[in-house]
């Protein structure tokens, strides 16, 4: 099994950060069930102020293959170029094997 976390902060210029959080996750977690291999994700939105990122989408999914075909998945390209892209900067990502 693959864990994959990813980390955003919101651009400056965005209003409504809550309400941009808000779509993210809904959006993303409606795709457990839709894409191969994606067994869990979920979106969280309320860090607490010790942290350094405003969201973090936490998926695991069956192997390296599924991973890869997630990155190209339509559902996880339309989240990526019209929710999230849009409002985030300064992506982090780590994936690994999780036994």
């Amino acid at each position: 099994m693959i864990r994959h976390i990813v980390g955003w902060n919101f651009k400056e210029n965005i209003e409504d950060k809550e309400a941009a959080a808000k779509e993210i996750k809904r959006v993303a977690e409606a795709m457990v069930g839709k894409i191969p291999g994606l067994l869990e994700l979920k979106v969280i939105i309320n860090p607490l102020k010790t942290g350094t990122v405003d969201i973090i989408l936490n998926s695991l999914l069956e192997s390296e293959e599924a991973l890869a075909g997630y990155q190209v998945h339509p559902e996880h390209i339309n989240l990526g170029t019209n929710y999230v892209k849009p409002v985030t900067c300064n992506r982090a990502c780590f994936d690994f094997v999780e036994n």
